[in-house]
């Protein structure tokens, strides 16, 4: 079993008017180069990690084409919750649309943690003070809940006896001192984060001795990162 790591596909199979090839030729068939570079990597046997932006469906009815896309691929899959997730629910309605219809290679990390043999895989979302709209108050509400929501993830991982973990975050918090601190705690190695399009100083990094490794599809040439044999 390998792990391989990819995130924000930013899928559009079932909404219109969302191409991502607005945003540069590289995104032109960008499906099929996903497609293309899984089918020649990943086995049956692999686990990719999926770290958010995932599909822009507002609703999830809105996202069984992308999920039938996923489906479709070998291993198993893992994702969080990125910030244009807007279809992500709680955990209990994404198993029920997952055995629903029948995405059984999916698992889904809100609150939780997936376990593979002697590895734990943890994660959220994450926050970024200040990154939206939203009032200072709902920002800090947000700000604080992911952070218990990493905490509860990687908690549950420890007291089910894991001691190695891989963390998921869509935002590149590595530059944040208290989610750095929370990682440190739980003797965290390996981080990958995605969110980030375009040029940037962060694809690749360490802080405080654990390395954070960004896996946006665009900035990667749409190609899967293995990051365990």
């Amino acid at each position: 079993m390998a792990i391989w790591a990819i995130s924000d596909f930013h899928l559009s199979f079932g909404v219109k008017d969302k191409p991502m090839d607005v945003f540069g030729k590289n995104w032109v068939a960008y499906e099929e180069k996903i497609r293309e570079n899984w089918l020649k990597n990943i086995k049956p046997e692999d686990v990719v990690l999926l770290a958010g932006d995932f599909s822009w469906g507002m609703y999830l009815d809105e996202t069984i084409p992308d999920f039938e896309f996923l489906e479709s691929l070998p291993g198993r899959k893992i994702m969080i919750k990125g910030n244009h997730d807007y279809w992500w629910e709680t955990q209990n309605k994404l198993n029920v649309f997952k055995k629903k219809n029948g995405f059984n290679s999916v698992y889904f990390i809100h609150n939780n943690f997936i376990g593979l043999d002697n590895i734990a895989i943890c994660g959220t979302r994450g926050w970024e003070l200040g990154s939206t709209d939203v009032d200072e108050e709902t920002d800090k509400k947000a700000y604080e809940r992911e952070k218990s929501r990493l905490i509860r993830s990687l908690e549950s991982a420890s007291k089910a006896g894991y001691n190695e973990y891989v963390v998921m975050l869509h935002y590149n918090l590595g530059i944040n001192q208290e989610y750095v601190d929370i990682l440190k705690k739980y003797g965290v190695k390996l981080c990958i984060f995605g969110h980030l399009h375009g040029k940037t100083d962060y694809m690749d990094y360490e802080k405080d001795g654990m390395r954070f490794l960004c896996t946006s599809c665009d900035l990667i040439d749409f190609m899967p990162i293995l990051i365990k044999k």
